[in-house]
């Protein structure tokens, strides 16, 4: 029963029921007037010398209770109302640790206001400049009038060019550090019935990712996977959790949901939970045993252990077999390596003629898997006579590549079919060239850098090189004796989940400053990035290039590692196209350059970068632009590959998706993806991303 609504009527009625008053009360004071016409209840009657001529009643609602109901629900009633007492007291408990709460956040918020002023402060001097490549003074003519023409007509822009809806950041992502003994590691077989073989591989042939994988690389997965089972009801992927396990459904029916709204249901025969076999990642969404289900089951580690062993070894084939081809003798092992990387894979099914004895070909094979007879026509016989069978390492049609020839001899594939390996003219002279020209030079290093910065030199219309960098020694001598705690903070820069990054001067001297990057070490445990790190030290501390952001020194602490690296005050580009929506031809150019220089200089020394994107380079105060974010950089011996799967998913090639082994061929794929986004401020692959 409501106090605050109830409606009580009184009444007393003598004799026969006449003469009777009536009075009503409206409960507009809550419990108070409840508890003043309570109290009169208790009170002598100043009727009880006539009580046996008078009948006393109250009406709640549509009720009518007399004097000893009404005594019997007095209790109840009071009850009620020191529950509700104690309910008010609790509400205004917790209004006023609430209005603390937002008395303490106001706090915070001024806080991150003044640390914004005093950012602003600091690159307000420099913003415009920062805006487009626009030339600081004193220095040479044409270092000048670049940036300038820039500035000019960046301002241009029309606005409808800016995309319709805010670009938000792409985020980088990896897998553990693939190691080169990985390969030798033993791969765990678990057996399995015909039947379930033969499942997976349907299911893996339907699945747009794992159809790419070669052959010997699904039969290897096959036999790899083990069963699990779970019960009806059971979670089987749980949103949000990290993920590294690959499933196929064998058995039963599983529901798929995102933040509680289903989905769709799934049954035998389907692939889930692809992406955890590449990188380290999140699941995005749950899925949920409907009823008793069984799967097999695939881990990440076991995954990249089968398409690096296979992969190496293949490339590892290929490399011998060019390598005994005559008119590759000399050639250097990267050349060989990209031959091997550019081979196709054919197959010729009994009885097919591979070759017609008499007609032009263009194409070098190399027989991989069956064997091939080779005949040949004899003058005045007519069938042609058999020369010889050619089997697996063999190969045939090199003089192909030199130049427009034609057949000698048919080729036939034998029984049950052969399996062959292409090269063909084009794409031979677009990697190699001249082979004559190849074969009489010395591919050295100092012969080609010597070779590429002549060629540079006439490029660029006389333009001398770079000036060669201070000797290491120099520059670690004025930061050797430097201590963390001499760091004085002025702003933040950025904050991310690694970490953050403070704009810094030493021992309050702002005439100079830098940008100090703390990386938590429990986040890189976590991810298992341990080595990534070392590499990212290593790599930058011996970088010395004007398209390169310089790495100072490094500190740590208890929960930190820090880098000191030089201050780019001008900001992310990524903020410049975000702001802009796209840059014109010229403006892209320069970008695009900027970041060309820095890509050369590291892979002149082997190193490939595997994070080219807007996010990672940044702009000087005089619009310039450096690469920062080593954090995916890597040393290759020569001719080697490196198996890792790390990168922005948008910004990846192929072969890292894939598995096949990469290397500085992956940041030129990068480089033609960031062309795309600076010029149409777009990803090719962005729809299929989403």
């Amino acid at each position: 029963m409501s106090s605050s609504q109830n409606h009580l009527q009184t009444s007393c009625g003598s004799g026969g029921g006449s003469g009777s008053s009536s009075s009503r009360h409206s409960n507009k004071e809550g419990g108070t007037s409840f508890r003043s016409f309570f109290a009169k209840l208790r009170k002598p009657s100043e009727h009880n010398n006539s009580q046996q001529h008078q009948q006393f009643t109250v009406q709640i609602g549509s009720r009518v209770y007399d004097a000893q109901e009404l005594q019997k629900l007095v209790p109840q009633l009071e009850q009620q109302l020191e529950q509700k007492d104690r309910l008010i007291r609790q509400n205004q408990l917790q209004i006023e640790s609430h209005t603390k709460r937002i008395t303490s956040l106001e706090g915070e918020v001024k806080g991150l206001q003044s640390e914004c002023d005093k950012l602003r402060s600091v690159l307000n001097q420099k913003a415009e400049s920062a805006a487009s490549p626009a030339g600081a003074g004193g220095g040479q003519k044409r270092s000048e009038e670049l940036p300038t023409e820039m500035k000019q007509k960046a301002a241009l822009l029309p606005e409808a060019g800016r995309p319709a809806e805010p670009r938000a950041k792409k985020m980088a992502v990896s897998a553990e550090p693939a190691k080169l003994d990985q390969h030798k590691a033993t791969l765990q077989h678990h057996s399995k019935s015909a039947g379930s073989k033969q499942l997976i591989r349907d299911a893996v042939q339907k699945n747009d990712f794992l159809r790419q994988l070669a052959k010997e690389q699904v039969i290897e997965l096959v036999e790899c996977m083990f069963e699990m089972r779970a019960r009806a009801g059971q979670w089987v992927i749980q949103e949000g959790e990290p993920g590294d396990r690959l499933f196929v459904v064998a058995e039963g029916e599983l529901q798929v949901s995102r933040e509680g709204q289903a989905l769709g249901k799934i049954g035998q025969g389907v692939v889930m939970g692809e992406l955890a076999i590449l990188y380290n990642c999140t699941r995005t969404a749950s899925v949920q045993a409907i009823s008793d289900v069984i799967l097999f089951c695939l881990d990440r580690a076991v995954f990249q252990m089968i398409t690096m062993r296979l992969g190496m070894e293949r490339h590892a084939q290929l490399m011998n077999f060019l390598r005994k081809v005559s008119i590759f003798q000399n050639l250097n092992e990267d050349r060989i390596s990209k031959m091997a990387d550019v081979m196709d894979q054919d197959y010729y099914a009994a009885g097919h003629y591979i070759i017609r004895e008499g007609e032009k070909g263009d194409t070098f094979f190399v027989i991989n898997n069956g064997q091939v007879r080779v005949t040949q026509s004899i003058e005045g016989e007519q069938d042609p006579h058999e020369i010889r069978i050619l089997k697996q390492g063999d190969f045939f049609g090199e003089k192909a590549l030199l130049g427009e020839e034609v057949r000698t001899a048919n080729v036939i594939a034998m029984p049950p079919g052969v399996e062959v390996l292409t090269l063909d003219r084009e794409s031979f002279l677009k990697l190699i060239g001249d082979l004559d020209a190849l074969r009489n030079k010395d591919y050295g290093d100092l012969q080609r850098r010597s070779t590429l910065s002549s060629a540079r030199t006439l490029i660029d219309g006389g333009r001398p090189p770079e000036a060669p960098s201070p000797p290491k020694s120099e520059i670690e001598d004025e930061f050797v004796q430097l201590q963390l705690r001499q760091l004085k903070r002025i702003a933040t820069l950025g904050v991310g989940g690694f970490g953050r990054v403070e704009l810094v001067c030493i021992n309050a001297d702002k005439s100079r400053t830098f940008a100090l990057k703390a990386l938590k070490k429990k986040h890189i445990v976590d991810t298992r990035q341990q080595e990534h790190i070392f590499a990212e030290r290593n790599i930058m501390l011996e970088t010395r290039s004007d398209w390169i952001v310089r790495l100072y020194k490094t500190f740590r602490d208890s929960k930190y590692v820090y880098m000191l690296l030089e201050a780019c005050l001008g900001g992310e580009l990524w903020t410049t196209l975000r702001d802009r929506g796209h840059f014109d031809d010229y403006t892209a150019r320069f970008y695009v350059a900027c970041v060309l220089e820095g890509l050369e200089f590291l892979h002149r020394r082997n190193i490939v970068y595997r994070d080219l994107k807007p996010e990672n380079c940044l702009l000087t105060t005089s619009g310039y632009l450096k690469i920062v974010d080593f954090g995916f950089a890597k040393k290759l011996a020569s001719g080697r590959k490196t198996w890792t799967f790390c990168g922005t998913p948008e910004y990846v090639s192929p072969e890292i998706i894939l598995n096949k082994g990469h290397d500085q061929a992956a940041d030129y794929w990068a480089l033609g993806i960031y062309i795309c986004e600076l010029m149409l401020a777009d990803l090719p692959s962005k729809h299929l991303i989403q």
